[in-house]
């Protein structure tokens, strides 16, 4: 992270403050003039002279850390400004609930299907049912039931179709209503 004096330009921050970069700027290593967004959505949350003070506060090996986490949330509370990255947070946190259901669906079929074939090749005392095998269409008729029950709407989601919008894949316009976060929480 070379400071951006050396190079005769003034880093994203001291531009847009419309300042003179000076060699110790605090916000040289950390804001680079090839990345302007990012100090305008920090800046146009938190303040330049908020950030400023939490930089010199902090030692110098916690900064950069500092600085990206405020970056992502900042970005975060541009998309979304009610939930910011909760948001996301929560997103992840129900689909991670919806594919541990979907874990433990596919592991008591694993378990119906093996306890089949253990009753199946044993010989049953007569006046005994065994198990539902689980052909291809009883198969069918389960999946069904639990995609109709499953109140995320389906097991699998469409890729890409998802109602949050993460920056490291990022295709959207930048209107802050573009794909923002869920509204039932």
């Amino acid at each position: 992270m070379a400071s951006s004096s050396s190079y005769n330009s003034p880093c994203a921050a001291c531009k847009l403050l419309r300042r003179k970069c000076m060699p110790g700027c605090i916000f040289a290593p950390y804001f680079p003039p090839e990345e302007p967004q990012k100090f305008v959505n920090v800046h146009k949350i938190f303040g330049a002279s908020n950030v400023t003070k939490l930089l010199n506060e902090l030692l110098p090996h916690q900064r950069e850390d500092a600085v990206n986490s405020l970056a992502y949330e900042a970005e975060a509370r541009v998309r979304d400004p009610v939930y910011g990255c909760v948001g996301a947070i929560t997103f992840l946190q129900r689909q991670v609930q919806r594919l541990q259901k979907e874990l433990d669906a596919a592991n008591a079929d694993l378990i119906r299907y093996a306890c089949n074939d253990i009753s199946t090749s044993l010989p049953q005392a007569p006046g005994t049912r065994s198990f539902q095998p689980l052909t291809p269409r009883n198969r069918l008729a389960e999946f069904n039931r639990r995609n109709i029950d499953n109140e995320g709407g389906g097991f699998y989601q469409v890729p890409g179709a998802l109602p949050y919008s993460f920056p490291w894949n990022d295709t959207s316009s930048g209107d802050i209503n573009d794909g923002g976060g869920e509204g039932g929480m």
